[in-house]
């Protein structure tokens, strides 16, 4: 055990450490040494999709450290397309390749930074290289778990005195999304065809989405799997997550008004969820921990949980407008919100007897503020196009038009650094032609 820490691993989060990777000590890099968040990628150099670790500008690649021996695993571990054998290799193998990455890129370390050919072949710019979607997902879950959210929705389309159903306050409503339309920040998104209700109108049309959203939400990547019949304890949930991401469930408004009576959205919600590319552990969230909104009635015994469960994530949304080369933000809130932890979310989705399995992601639900400026979606900050959005290019939304480019960002603010998310983004691209 590492002098003045509890655990091991706890030295990774200390705000004094720095990098000889200069770039990740700048206050504003979402990639300082606190942080080391996984991904895969490919370079020019090499095609292959592989495993890295994130830090200032640069990409580790854990294969060629290994090759080295300069870690205990093999290389062929991180040879993989995809994060899922790593991940089950379990919790203290996650936390002991973290440490010993943290030892090598610490500036007091000279173990790897004075090996001038291995740093060559190992740090690779993130300018050049292409990231890929980090894990393979086997399923994926949608919640609703934001109060604000889910009272703006309630208030829009119900009776605004009773915007909350009468279960939303008793569990963490969710449903089963489509795992096969997730995609990695940077990949472009068809404006979805469906079946649409114009409001005189006798019958529906199908065509083009009229009025595409975003969803601002975070993710988070189950990391331990379990037996089919087999809940998983709300005081142990945290043990089954590996990381988080930044989400963003794309949504079609008008199909999903029209379709999700009886059983929620289908088509609406399934043609593409765009998630950030690097996932940071749960290790390098823990200084930013903090304690959740308070809940009236009391949970169920099966979502009790002592101490907090949320986290401190500063949010952002970014809307680059078509045609335009810079950005605005159109939204700031913050993880912190959720009425619903993570924890929750894992214990009552397994209640039942489902399983999980590990890559399985999770989504937080729109992340929404009590202000107009806080709105996770544009649903609620145009009240479904009635007050629509006005852009400094000169441009108003009331919903995503082609060409549109939105942005999403979040970190955790430290004592002079940050962990960060990236970017998680997607343009807009025209709906096919139907028939």
């Amino acid at each position: 055990m590492t002098a003045g820490y509890a655990n091991d691993w706890e030295v990774t989060n200390d705000a004094k450490l720095r990098s000889w990777v200069e770039s990740a000590n700048a206050s504003d890099s979402d990639f300082p040494i606190q942080n080391l968040p996984f991904g895969v990628f490919s370079d020019s150099v090499n095609a292959s999709p592989r495993v890295g670790v994130a830090i200032g500008d640069v990409i580790v690649d854990l294969g060629v450290l290994a090759r080295e021996g300069l870690l205990v695993q093999d290389a062929d571990l991180f040879a993989r397309s995809s994060l899922n054998a790593l991940i089950e290799t379990g919790r203290t193998q996650w936390r002991a390749l973290r440490v010993r990455l943290s030892s090598l890129l610490d500036a007091r370390n000279t173990e790897l930074r004075a090996n001038a050919d291995v740093c060559q072949r190992a740090l690779v710019g993130q300018a050049d290289a292409c990231m890929h979607r980090p894990v393979d997902i086997p399923g994926y879950t949608d919640f609703y778990s934001s109060r604000e959210h889910a009272t703006n929705v309630g208030a829009m389309f119900r009776d605004p005195k009773n915007a909350l159903l009468p279960n939303w306050l008793e569990i963490p409503i969710g449903y089963n999304g489509r795992a096969s339309s997730v995609v990695v920040s940077g990949t472009p998104v068809t404006r979805p065809n469906g079946q649409i209700k114009l409001p005189d109108a006798e019958r529906p049309i199908f065509g083009a989405c009229r009025k595409l959203d975003l969803e601002l939400e975070m993710g988070f990547i189950v990391g331990a799997s379990s037996a089919l019949g087999e809940a998983i304890a709300c005081e142990r949930a945290e043990d089954h997550i590996f990381g988080m991401v930044l989400l963003n469930d794309w949504s079609a408004r008008d199909i999903q008004q029209w379709e999700y009576v009886p059983l929620g959205p289908f088509n609406s919600k399934a043609f593409a969820t765009t998630i950030s590319p690097w996932i940071v552990t749960l290790d390098a969230l823990e200084p930013f921990r903090c304690q959740q909104p308070e809940q009236s009635p009391q949970p169920l015994p099966y979502l009790r949980h002592a101490g907090p469960h949320a986290f401190d994530v500063a949010l952002e949304v970014d809307l680059r407008a078509a045609g335009e080369q810079q950005a605005q933000t159109i939204s700031r809130t913050n993880f912190r919100l959720m009425y619903w932890t993570m924890a929750q979310q894992l214990a009552h989705h397994t209640s039942g007897g489902c399983n999980v399995r590990v890559g399985d992601l999770m989504g937080s639900g729109t992340i929404s503020g009590e202000t107009s400026d806080a709105c996770g979606s544009l649903l609620e900050s145009t009240w479904n196009g009635q007050r629509p959005l006005h852009l400094a290019c000169g441009q108003e939304r009331t919903f995503i038009e082609d060409g549109d480019e939105l942005i999403l960002r979040g970190w955790c603010q430290g004592d002079g650094y940050r962990v960060g998310f990236g970017a998680c983004a997607g343009q807009v691209l025209p709906a096919k032609e139907t028939a």
